[in-house]
């Protein structure tokens, strides 16, 4: 018996190291972008059916994992207020130094509002260099104003 997505998450992992499976392989059975699947695959989205189903089946899932799959998630994934990942502690750390300027920034531009993270996409891309390889996100989320009311 599964008593919660975690579980679920774990399968997925471990079935995607048995088979040697790569997110991007898992994003095309989707139908959607490697950024959302595997954010899916990780318990932060729910999919389709049809999207559970061919997870499932790709990974040989459990009726009941597929089921999961399909269920709203609770969003938020950090176990702790201060991630320790060193990659994920990056992330955190770039936020704290160029949040005030992207709000700034973003309110300058657009007003009183927030980037949605509901309406939203991402790309993640390998830059070669010379230095050393780049890492590439572009974030694209719909600006939602606040209204008075």
């Amino acid at each position: 018996m599964i008593t919660s997505r975690t579980q679920v998450t774990d399968m997925i992992q471990s079935a995607k190291i048995l088979k040697g499976i790569k997110w991007s392989q898992i994003a095309e059975v989707v139908g959607q972008s490697k950024e959302w699947s595997t954010a899916a695959c990780l318990g932060q989205m729910a999919m389709t059916k049809q999207q559970a189903e061919s997870v499932g089946e790709l990974l040989e899932l459990s009726d009941e994992a597929i089921a999961w799959l399909q269920i709203v998630p609770y969003k938020g994934s950090l176990p702790t207020e201060v991630p320790t990942d060193p990659l994920i502690y990056r992330w955190y750390e770039l936020v704290n130094v160029y949040g005030t300027t992207l709000k700034e920034l973003i309110h300058e531009e657009f007003g009183d509002g927030i980037m949605s993270a509901i309406d939203f996409s991402m790309d993640l891309q390998r830059e070669n260099d010379p230095k050393g390889d780049r890492v590439s996100v572009v974030m694209s989320g719909k600006f939602l104003p606040y209204k008075m009311y």
